[in-house]
C-alpha cells in the first residue's frame, strides 16, 4: 500500500460538513464543476438516516439538527435534489421538528447560512475587527486564540463585520425551514437565546475588547480599514503552496467566501489558487467524492513507518528507508504562530498534513521522531534532525508541566467564555492528557529520559493531576476517555513511573471494567459531547488496541483480560463492518469526529508489536 514517495495515504473521513460547504462554495462561486458536485452530493445522500435526517456519528441518538441542515442546503443548492423529492421531505420535516433553523448551533453552519442569504449574522460573531490590532501584552489579544480558531475566525469576522451576503442568484430559500420567520429586528436574535451564565461571559469579553480599543491611538474610520486590512492579510500571509489556508478545508472555504465581501472577483487568482488545492484533498468513495479537511499522509506515514520497524522492519528495508526520507523533507524550518509564545526557538517539528509548513503539532513532531529514532543509531545524518525536534518538542511544554497540541501558552480560558458551540475546546489549546502521555512515552522509548528528569516529573505531575474521578483520563484528539487513559498509562509506563502507584492501578481497574464480552473495547462519541464514558456497546479495532497497549505497559505478565483483547483484535483483522469503520478520532465535540480509514492497521499492529516484545516467552492459548 506505500506510494513511490514513501507515504502511505489513506482517507481522513469526517461527516458530511465539509462536502456540504465545499458545494455551496462552488455554487457561489459558479464554477461548472458539474460532475464533482454531483459526486459529493451522492455521499451526502447515501449517508442520510431512513428518519430523514444525518448523524455526526452512528450511534448519535434520533440526528444531529445543524448536520441535516448542511446536508438538506447542500443538496438543494447542488441542484441534484428536489424540495419534492420523498428524502428531502423528510429532511425538512426533520428540521422543523427541531425547531427550525433558528435553532442551529454550530458557528460554521450559521456563517454558511447567513454567508448565503438563509441567516442573520449572530450577534455573537460581531466582534470589532480591531480586536485583531491589540497587542499580545493586552488581557485579551486575538493571539490568546488558539491557531485553528485563529484561521477560522479572520474570515469569519470580516464577513460578519461587513454583513455580507453572496449575491449568486441560484442559491435555494430555506424560509419554509425557519418555523419563525426573521425580520430586521432578529439581528440580535442569537443574545436572547443565550443562558445568563452565556450573556455575562459574552459582555465581559467585549467590555474587555472595546477598553483595549479605546487604548489604541488612531482615528475610529482608520483604525477600522488597519484592522480590515490586518484581517486579510492574516489569511493572505498563512496561505500554504498548494493555496489552502493553513492546509484545513474549512478555514479555506470560509477564507474564499470572506475574500468575495473584501470584492474579490471570483476568478481572482487567490481564489482560483485556493479551488484547485481543496480539489487535490478530495478521496474517491463508493458513493461519491469526499472532501477531507486536511489529509492525514504524515501522520499515517509516521505511524506506520514506527509499526513496520517495531515488526522487524529495519532501516535497510526499502520500505523503511523511504518512509523516513520522506518524513525528513517535511521537517519545518519556518518561524511561523507557533514561535510567537517559544520565541527564540529553532523550527523543528511536523504537521499533519503535507501541504502544512506552518502548523507543526506535538503528536505529529513526536511521530515522526519516533521513526527517525529507531534508525538515527545506525545513520548520523539523522541527528540533526532529531536534535531539532527534540528540541522543539521540550520547548513546547506549558508552564503546567503538560503538553498542547500546537501552541504553548495558549491557555486564556476567558475565550472560552464566547457564546458559541464547541469554544471550550477549539478557542483554547491547553494541556491535554493524550499529547502529555503520547510526549511522556516519546520521551522514554527514544528519548532515553524517565523520573529523573524535571521535565518529565513536571509531565508526570500533571496528569496525576488531571486523572479523572473513575480511574480514566480524558482524550482531546481520540475517542475518548479510552484514548486519553492509554496516553497516560503508556507514557507514565515509559519514564518508569510505579506501576502500583494507585493512580495506575485505579485507571487499570476502570478498563478491566469496561471491557466487552468479546474481550474488545468500544466507546462511543457520546462522551466526547457528554464529557463522561458512554459505552459503544461494541468493540472497535483502535479503541481495543489503545486498552491493550496500556495494560501491557502496566502488566509484567500477560493477563486473561489481555489475552481475551488479543483475541479480539486478531478476529478484528478479518472482520469488515460498521465496527472497523466507526469514528475514533474527535475534533470538535458533538460536531465534528474522524474516521482515519488508516487505525484498523496501525493500532492492532502496534498492540501485537508490545504484546509479542513483551511477552517473548508467552503465548495466547489455542483454545
Amino acid at each position: 500500500m506505500q506510494q513511490k514517495d514513501g507515504t502511505w495515504r489513506f482517507c481522513f473521513e469526517s461527516g458530511i460538513l465539509i462536502d456540504a460547504y465545499m458545494i455551496i462554495v462552488l455554487r457561489v462561486l459558479e464554477l461548472p464543476y458539474e460532475a464533482l458536485i454531483k459526486k459529493l452530493h451522492d455521499r451526502i445522500a447515501e449517508r442520510q438516516e431512513l428518519s430523514g435526517a444525518w448523524k455526526v456519528y452512528p450511534d448519535e441518538e434520533d440526528g444531529n439538527l445543524d448536520t441535516t441542515v448542511d446536508a438538506y442546503y447542500a443538496m438543494l443548492y447542488s441542484g441534484y435534489s428536489k424540495r419534492t423529492d420523498a428524502s428531502m421531505q423528510k429532511a425538512a420535516a426533520f428540521i422543523r421538528s427541531k425547531g427550525g433553523i433558528r435553532q442551529v448551533r454550530t458557528v460554521l453552519t450559521k456563517v454558511f447560512l447567513a454567508a448565503t442569504g438563509q441567516y442573520p449574522w449572530p450577534a455573537s460573531l460581531m466582534i470589532p475587527l480591531e480586536f485583531l490590532l491589540l497587542p499580545s501584552s493586552a488581557p485579551l489579544s486575538f493571539y490568546d486564540f488558539s491557531g485553528f480558531a485563529r484561521v477560522h475566525f479572520a474570515p469569519i469576522l470580516i464577513m460578519a463585520d461587513r454583513k455580507f451576503v453572496s449575491n449568486a442568484s441560484t442559491a435555494p430559500d430555506l424560509s419554509e425551514l425557519d418555523v419563525q420567520s426573521y425580520s430586521d429586528a432578529d439581528a440580535n436574535a442569537q443574545i436572547p437565546m443565550m443562558s445568563s451564565d452565556e450573556k455575562r461571559g459574552f459582555q465581559t469579553i467585549m467590555d474587555e475588547i472595546h477598553s483595549g480599543i479605546k487604548k489604541l491611538a488612531a482615528i475610529p474610520s482608520l483604525l477600522h480599514e488597519r484592522a480590515l486590512k490586518y484581517a486579510e492579510q492574516y489569511m493572505l500571509d498563512r496561505i500554504e503552496s498548494d493555496g489552502t489556508l493553513y492546509s484545513y478545508a474549512s478555514s479555506t472555504l470560509l477564507m474564499i467566501l470572506s475574500l468575495l465581501s473584501l470584492g474579490y472577483d471570483k476568478r481572482h487568482p487567490v481564489i482560483a489558487a485556493a479551488v484547485d488545492g481543496l480539489i487535490t484533498m478530495l478521496w474517491p468513495m463508493k458513493s461519491g467524492l469526499h472532501l477531507q479537511n486536511s489529509p492525514s499522509t504524515i501522520w499515517d506515514t509516521a505511524l506506520i513507518s514506527t509499526a513496520l520497524q517495531q515488526a522487524g522492519a529495519g532501516q535497510n528495508q526499502e520500505s523503511v528507508a523511504r518512509s523516513i526520507q520522506y518524513l525528513l523533507s517535511m521537517q519545518h524550518d519556518k518561524q511561523a504562530d507557533w514561535s510567537t509564545h517559544v520565541p527564540h526557538t529553532p523550527a523543528g517539528g511536523w504537521g499533519f498534513s503535507e501541504s502544512n509548513t506552518l502548523n507543526p503539532d506535538v503528536d505529529d513532531t513526536t511521530a515522526a521522531l519516533r521513526t527517525i529514532r529507531l534508525s538515527a543509531k545506525e545513520n548520523p545524518n539523522l541527528l540533526d534532525p532529531w536534535n531539532r525536534g527534540l528540541n522543539w518538542i521540550l520547548r513546547m511544554q506549558n508552564k503546567d508541566g503538560g503538553w498542547p497540541a500546537f501552541e504553548k501558552g495558549v491557555t486564556n480560558t476567558w475565550l472560552t467564555l464566547f457564546p458559541i458551540d464547541g469554544a471550550k475546546s477549539a478557542a483554547i489549546d491547553p494541556s491535554s492528557a493524550d499529547l502529555t502521555g503520547r510526549t511522556l512515552e516519546f520521551l522514554g522509548t527514544s528519548a532515553g529520559l524517565d523520573m529523573r528528569h524535571a521535565t518529565v516529573r513536571r509531565g508526570v505531575q500533571w496528569l496525576l493531576d488531571n486523572q479523572q474521578p473513575d480511574g480514566s483520563w480524558y482524550g482531546r484528539w481520540g475517542i475518548c476517555y479510552l484514548y486519553g487513559t492509554w496516553a497516560a498509562l503508556t507514557g507514565l509506563m515509559a519514564v518508569k513511573f510505579d506501576p502500583e502507584h494507585p493512580s495506575v492501578r485505579k485507571a487499570v481497574r476502570w478498563l478491566l471494567q469496561i471491557q466487552n464480552e468479546d474481550g474488545g473495547w468500544g466507546e462511543s462519541c457520546t462522551s466526547d459531547r457528554d464529557r463522561h464514558y458512554v459505552p459503544l456497546h461494541a468493540s472497535t479495532p483502535s479503541q481495543t488496541a489503545w486498552a491493550l497497549d496500556a495494560l501491557i505497559a502496566v502488566y509484567s505478565l500477560p493477563s486473561a483480560p489481555i489475552d481475551r483483547g488479543m483475541r479480539r483484535i486478531l478476529l478484528h483483522m478479518h472482520q469488515d463492518d460498521w465496527t472497523t469503520i466507526y469514528p475514533t478520532g474527535a475534533a470538535l465535540p458533538g460536531s465534528f469526529y474522524t474516521h482515519y480509514h488508516s487505525y484498523r492497521y496501525i493500532w492492532p499492529l502496534m498492540a501485537l508489536n508490545h504484546y509479542r516484545r513483551k511477552y517473548q516467552q508467552c503465548s495466547i492459548s489455542d483454545t
